[in-house]
C-alpha cells in the first residue's frame, strides 16, 4: 500500500489508492445504463416486444416486460400448460400461421392482461373446455383457418360465443359432414347430443348366484341372493358409508333356486324355493336378530320350483311359485293372519319357468312362461278372488323368461328363448304384435329396467356375453348399447342405492357382478 502524507502541521491524513479506486467505480456505475435482458437467438426483441421465428418451444428467457409476442413458423405443435406464465404483462399474443394441433387446458393461465389473441391458420380441430376463461379482458380473438370438428367437444365454445363480450371473427366447422361450412356462432345447442351413459363394474361378489332380490326393511337396503353352491340364501346389507354391499346373514338352503323377501305388516319373511329337500318360509326375528323357519311349502304341490313372484291385490299379499316339473303345478299362496296358505293351483303339467305380475289399468294379470308351450296370461277375477285364463301369447311357442315394461301409453312384453330369437311384443288392445326380434341363443334371463329417463334391456346368454340394449323412443325399438362380460347369468336386477344406480348380474358359473350406471357428459 502506498500512502500520501500531508505536510507538517496538517495532521496524519492518509488516502489509500484502494479507496480512491472504489469511489471512481461508484461514480462510473451510477452513470452506466441498466443492462438489456438477453433475447433468445430465434427472436428479435425490444424492451416490450418479441418476434420469434423457428422456435422449438415458447422462449423462456424473454424480457419480463414484454407485452407483445409473435411466434412464426414454430417448430413445435403443442402449446403446453402455463406456456406463457413467465410473461404476466403480455397484452398481444400472435400465434397464427403455425402448425399447432394441441393446446393444453391451462395454456393461457396467468395472462390476466391479454387483450388480443390470434390462433388463426393452425391445425386445431378442437379446443380445451373454458380455455379462454382466465383471459378476463380479452377484446379480440381470431380462430379462423382451423379445421374445427364441431362435435360435443366444442359445445362449450358455442355457449361461450353466445355470451362473451370478446370480438371473435366468424369461424366455420370442417366436420362432421352435417355441420361442414356452418358458422360455429350459429350452431343450435339442441343439435349437440352430448349426454351418454355407461355401465361400469362397481363391485365383485366372489360367489355364483342364481337370483337376486333387493328389499327395504326398517329403512335399510338389503339384497337376498340364492346360492346353491354355498347351500344358502345369502342376505347382504348396503353400507351407505362405504357404499358397498356387506355380508349380513345366511339362511340354510342346500339347493336354493330363489330367495324371495316379503315385508308384510312390517314383518320380514323370505320364501326359500329349493329344487330338492322342500321349500320353506323363514321369518326374521328382531329380538334374536336371526331368521327362523316359519312353515313348509307343500312338496306335493311344488316339486321343482323355478321362479317366485310376490305381489299385492286388493290389500292382500300373495306369492306365486312357477313349477318346472312334469308332475307339479304353478301355485298361488295368500297371506292370512300368521302364515301363507295355498290359494290356487295354476297351469299344471307345463314345465313353467318364469312368472311376471302386471298391474295395469286396474286389471291385475299374471303371465306364466313355459319351456313346453306358449306363455299363458291370467287375469284376476274380483268376484272369484282368483286368476282366470285370459289367453296365450301365441307369437312365441316357448319362453324361458317373461318380463314387461311400459313406454308412453304402450305396454310391452319381453320374452327370452334358449333356442331362437328373443321377442319384444306390444299390446294392441286385443292381442300382442311383434315389434322386434333379438338374437339370443342360450338365453335364460332378460330384464327391462328404467334408470332416470333411460330405458334398458339386459339380455344374457350361456354362450356369449351379456348384451345391454337401450330403448330408442323414435324408432320404438331397442338398439344395442353395451356388452358386459357376465358368464351364464341367471337373472338381472336393478337396485337404486342412494345416489348409486346399480345393476346386479348373478352368474351360475362365475362371480356375481355389480355394475354402476354412470352419466357421461361428452362435452366436458
Amino acid at each position: 500500500m502506498v500512502a500520501l502524507r500531508a505536510g507538517r502541521g496538517s495532521g496524519p491524513r492518509l488516502l489509500t489508492l484502494s479507496a480512491l479506486s472504489f469511489c471512481l467505480m461508484l461514480q462510473a456505475s451510477a452513470k452506466r445504463p441498466p443492462k438489456t435482458p438477453p433475447c433468445p437467438p430465434s427472436c428479435s426483441c425490444t424492451r416490450d416486444t418479441a418476434f420469434c421465428v423457428d422456435s422449438k418451444a415458447v422462449p423462456r428467457n424473454l424480457p419480463s416486460e414484454v407485452i407483445s409476442l409473435t411466434l412464426v413458423n414454430a417448430a413445435f405443435s403443442e402449446i403446453q400448460d402455463g406456456a406463457f406464465a413467465h410473461l404476466p404483462l403480455l397484452q398481444f399474443l400472435l400465434l397464427n400461421s403455425n402448425k399447432f394441433t394441441l393446446i393444453g387446458d391451462n395454456a393461457f393461465t396467468g395472462l390476466s392482461h391479454l387483450q388480443y389473441l390470434s390462433l388463426a391458420n393452425n391445425n386445431l380441430q378442437t379446443l380445451p373446455r373454458d380455455i379462454f376463461r382466465p383471459l378476463d379482458i380479452l377484446g379480440d380473438l381470431d380462430l379462423r383457418g382451423n379445421s374445427l370438428n364441431c362435435d360435443c367437444k366444442v359445445k362449450w365454445l358455442v355457449e361461450w360465443l353466445a355470451h362473451t363480450n370478446t370480438t371473435v371473427a366468424p369461424i366455420y366447422c370442417a366436420s362432421p359432414p352435417r355441420f361442414q361450412e356452418h358458422k360455429v356462432q350459429d350452431l343450435p345447442l339442441r343439435e349437440f347430443d352430448c349426454i351418454t351413459t355407461d355401465f361400469v363394474l362397481y363391485q365383485t361378489l366372489s360367489f355364483p348366484a342364481v337370483s337376486a332380490e333387493p328389499f327395504l326393511y326398517s329403512s335399510d337396503l338389503y339384497l337376498a341372493l340364492a346360492q346353491p353352491g354355498a347351500s344358502a340364501c345369502t342376505v347382504l346389507k348396503w353400507d351407505y358409508v362405504e357404499r358397498q354391499l356387506r355380508d349380513y346373514d345366511r339362511i340354510p338352503a342346500p339347493s336354493a333356486v330363489h330367495c324371495k323377501p316379503m315385508v308384510v305388516d312390517s314383518q320380514l319373511y323370505v320364501v326359500v324355493a329349493q329344487l330338492f329337500g322342500g321349500s320353506y318360509i323363514y321369518h326374521w326375528d328382531p329380538n334374536t336378530t336371526r331368521f327362523t323357519k316359519l312353515q313348509d311349502i307343500d312338496p306335493q304341490r311344488v316339486r321343482k320350483p323355478n321362479d317366485l313372484e310376490a305381489f299385492r291385490i286388493e290389500g292382500d299379499w300373495y306369492f306365486a311359485v312357477a313349477d318346472s316339473s312334469k308332475a307339479g303345478a304353478t301355485s298361488l299362496y295368500r297371506w292370512h293372519q300368521n302364515g301363507f296358505y295355498s290359494h290356487q293351483a295354476l297351469h299344471p303339467w307345463h314345465r313353467d319357468t318364469d312368472l311376471e305380475f302386471v298391474d295395469g289399468e286396474g286389471k291385475p294379470r299374471l303371465i306364466v312362461s313355459s319351456s313346453s308351450q306358449a306363455p299363458v296370461i291370467y287375469q284376476w277375477s274380483r268376484s272369484q278372488k282368483q286368476f282366470v285364463p285370459q289367453g296365450e301369447v301365441t307369437q312365441v311357442p316357448d319362453a324361458q323368461a317373461v318380463k314387461h315394461f311400459r313406454a308412453g301409453k304402450d305396454s310391452y312384453l319381453c320374452l327370452s328363448r334358449y333356442i331362437g330369437d328373443s321377442k319384444i311384443l306390444r299390446w294392441e288392445g286385443t292381442r300382442f304384435s311383434e315389434v322386434q326380434a333379438l338374437p339370443s341363443r342360450g338365453s335364460l334371463a332378460l330384464q327391462p329396467f328404467l334408470v332416470g329417463g333411460c330405458r334398458y334391456l339386459a339380455l344374457g346368454s350361456d354362450f356369449s356375453f351379456t348384451q345391454i340394449y337401450q330403448w330408442d323412443e323414435g324408432r320404438q325399438k331397442f338398439v344395442r348399447f353395451q356388452e358386459l362380460a357376465v358368464q351364464a347369468p341367471r337373472a338381472f336386477c336393478y337396485m337404486p342405492a342412494g345416489d348409486a344406480q346399480l345393476l346386479l348380474a348373478p352368474s351360475f358359473k362365475g362371480q356375481t357382478l355389480v355394475y354402476r350406471h354412470v352419466v357421461v357428459d361428452l362435452s366436458a
